[in-house]
């Protein structure tokens, strides 16, 4: 998408402060940190939401999943990380790029909120 932010970081047009990339994902620091970790995982597909994906986006899900563990140990988060998936502006979500965050660094206790 033309105007969306994490297409234009994924392009290398915005800069962004990167912990890891491959072909299918970028991750990188939040510039608004709600932990000590503060992470993005980004899929380089454009889709808003799980329920706009399609089986090829699906996959790329996939592997972010399977890949959020190493890119979580290289952050030094061995005690433990949250991952939070937005969906929908009554979510929070507020750039229209699937992303999952990966919170981490210090104690965030049971609650969600």
């Amino acid at each position: 998408m033309d105007n969306c932010i994490f297409c234009k970081i994924i392009a290398g047009e915005i800069p962004s402060n990167k912990v890891y990339e491959d072909e299918n994902m970028l991750a990188f620091r939040d510039i608004n940190p709600q932990a000590k970790v503060h992470v993005l995982v980004v899929p380089k597909s454009h889709f808003a939401t799980l329920a706009e994906m399609n089986g090829e986006q699906a996959e790329l899900v996939k592997k972010c999943m399977e890949k959020i563990p190493h890119i979580a140990k290289s952050l030094g988060l061995e005690k433990g990380y949250r991952l939070i998936v937005n969906q929908g502006e009554d979510a929070g979500q507020t750039v229209h790029h699937l992303h999952i965050h990966i919170l981490g660094g210090q104690s965030m206790g049971e609650k969600m909120l």
